[in-house]
């Protein structure tokens, strides 16, 4: 056995050659190592570089998009999740207002917010806001819409202004017992405007009307003939008031006024007004007191009461409210409203009713005909 052997080692353990010490005579200095390098003296110790994969050595699998990708997954089940519940939310308060009562075609959660929001613009408000006025120049002649109130013809010299609900009323000469007793002359309106066709070669042709007013049992022209139907806002026989002729109307100042006309249905022009002022109406005609004070509300209705409308007193009383005779230059058509109809420019068209047949003062609200049918009582601008 070689003196370098040990008697110990396992057989199968490979044998390394011992490192060789200083000869005598030699330095004792350590060599470097063979797989050490010597740095130039003065110089900082370098970092070794990455050890780079062999040939062959497949590099470990790096992907830049795992964490963008979790961040994502844990974003998307949060969504989903808050998505879901603002979905059921949503149908849960849909259920909800789809099954509650409605008034006025509307449902009472969406007839509260109309009120609500009728409560701010009075408070912020309060009807004293003008509506801008324009240069005549670029006025037109306001489109016709809406027949409501207008089926048939009426002849205008049967026409008067009901007044009820006025103070004191048997002091004015225009004084009546009753004002329910009227009645206005009508005619139905017929295609091409007249009741009969021309016919030179033969006997003339009746034309089909448009519209024929109904009538009772009694032979009396029936109210409250359209959509809506009849108002809730009636009164008693023998209710006394005033009636007025057109005359009594013109010989309140006149005023012009140029304005523009707005549609709820999302249209609007400028058109060129003249008549009298309500305010100036209701001056020369005042309510009677409740309790000490005026009325709340104002209410009007076409003859025959097919159209009407309600209002605040203090909207009546606005300055720009005009009781129209003429527009555009001219007399007011049928069509139009004639004799008299409503300008309001602090209210959508729909309050502006035409071919008023009554006006009276109520500590009620009075009832309205398109907000029975879903709109708003208030209809500010």
């Amino acid at each position: 056995m070689s003196e370098l052997e040990d008697p110990n080692a396992d057989p199968n353990e490979p044998v390394l050659p011992e490192a060789a010490g200083p000869r005598a005579g030699e330095d004792s200095e350590p060599e470097p190592s063979a797989f050490e390098a010597i740095a130039p003296a003065g110089t900082d110790p370098v970092d070794e570089a990455p050890v780079e994969p062999t040939q062959g050595e497949e590099r470990p699998a790096v992907d830049p998009d795992a964490a963008i990708r979790a961040r994502s997954a844990s974003m998307t089940r949060r969504s989903l999740m808050v998505g879901a519940a603002a979905a059921a939310a949503g149908y849960a308060g849909y259920r909800w207002i789809d099954r509650s009562p409605s008034v006025g075609r509307q449902e009472l959660p969406l007839r509260k917010a109309f009120q609500a929001d009728a409560k701010v613009a009075r408070a912020v408000f309060n009807e004293r806001g003008l509506a801008p006025t324009y240069h005549v120049k670029d006025s037109v002649d306001l489109r016709f819409n809406g027949p409501y109130g207008l089926r048939d013809e009426l002849d205008v010299s049967t026409w008067r202004l009901q007044m009820a609900g006025v103070a004191n009323p048997e002091r004015f000469p225009q004084f009546q017992k009753d004002i329910t007793t009227w009645n206005y002359v009508t005619t139905p309106r017929y295609i091409g405007g007249t009741p009969v066709e021309s016919d030179a070669k033969g006997p003339a042709t009746p034309r089909k009307a448009e519209w024929t007013r109904a009538k009772d049992s009694f032979g009396n022209p029936m109210r409250g003939q359209e959509e809506a139907g009849e108002s809730e806002t009636s009164f008693d026989d023998a209710t006394p008031g005033l009636s007025l002729t057109m005359d009594d109307i013109l010989k309140l100042p006149r005023h012009e006024l140029v304005t523009e006309f707005k549609c709820i249905e999302g249209w609007s022009e400028i058109v060129h007004w003249a008549g009298v002022r309500l305010v100036d109406l209701l001056d020369l005609y005042p309510p009677a007191k409740v309790n000490g004070r005026d009325p709340k509300f104002v209410y009007m209705e076409t003859p025959y009461g097919d159209y009407y409308c309600g209002y605040d007193l203090s909207a009546c009383r606005h300055p720009q409210s005009l009781l129209v005779t003429e527009m555009a230059g001219k007399p007011l058509t049928q069509l139009h409203g004639a004799p008299l109809r409503l300008h309001m420019p602090i209210k959508y068209g729909y309050k502006q009713i035409k071919r008023i047949g009554l006006i009276a003062y109520t500590d009620q609200r009075p009832d309205d005909y398109w907000t029975k049918l879903g709109y708003d009582w208030y209809a500010g601008l």
